[in-house]
């Protein structure tokens, strides 16, 4: 059984069809990569198959439950960080935790939060209100957020927008992690690179419809064969960033 199926999957808003016949199926425990330009239709595929919006036509499930006729079954088996980190600011990042905790019923919700705080690196600022964290902090904690209480189907839109390098790789990890442990990812993201790094499969949405779909491997095939020269490879930026910065770390130590 499949862990999300999709089939014919339209949505429309006016004269605008932003959905026009989506088709795909994500294994159980694997990380899949939606990708398309912005406006392609990422977040309407997410949204409906976490609940949160009607499909027009189609079918889809999750966790093996239908998303128009059993949502209630459906939203207690996934959880969703979307494009924004929805945390609440006047709580510290451990109360945010704590509180989600508590709805999702998890036992020892105090553990639980210690723990989402360190593998998040946000131990020190775990007793600050979150209305004095970074964009980045906040993003962690609203990532960390929806992994209480190990849901089996994890959908991350575009989840490390905005992230400095260093907090990207880490939660890079994590999300490697899930899915080494048995949980499902359904990813979208702007970074190709985040998708070439994490997913087991990936899809290109474009106009309304899923034009390519397989492993990288596969998809490289569709280009022609390449030729091997030998050049000068200089260093990324980020490579660059992240050799200092662990310099610097090492120094302090």
């Amino acid at each position: 059984m499949e862990a999300i199926k999709v089939s014919g999957l339209r949505k429309s808003y006016g004269k605008l069809d932003v959905l026009k016949g989506v088709d795909l199926a994500v294994a159980p425990g694997s990380i899949f990569a939606l990708l398309g330009s912005n406006g392609a239709g990422k977040t309407t595929v997410v949204r409906i198959l976490a609940t949160l919006l009607r499909a027009d036509g189609g079918r889809a499930s999750v966790h093996g439950f239908d998303v128009a006729s059993e949502p209630g079954r459906v939203r207690r088996s996934v959880s969703l960080t979307g494009q924004f980190a929805a945390v609440d600011e006047i709580l510290t990042g451990r109360e945010n935790l704590i509180m989600i905790g508590k709805l999702r019923r998890v036992r020892d919700p105090r553990a639980v939060a210690d723990d989402l705080l360190a593998r998040f690196s946000l131990t020190d600022a775990g007793g600050r209100p979150v209305a004095t964290y970074s964009g980045g902090m906040r993003r962690r904690l609203d990532i960390a957020m929806s992994l209480i209480g190990d849901p089996p189907v994890i959908f991350l839109d575009e989840p490390t927008t905005g992230l400095d390098p260093e907090a990207r790789i880490e939660v890079w990890k994590e999300i490697q992690k899930l899915a080494g442990g048995g949980t499902t990812v359904f990813l979208t993201t702007q970074y190709l690179e985040e998708a070439e790094k994490l997913a087991d499969r990936i899809a290109i949405l474009h106009q309304g419809t899923i034009i390519v779909e397989g492993t990288l491997a596969e998809l490289r095939k569709l280009l022609p064969p390449t030729q091997a020269e030998y050049v000068e490879r200089q260093p990324t930026l980020e490579e660059i960033f992240l050799a200092i910065v662990g310099r610097d770390k090492e120094k302090a130590a």
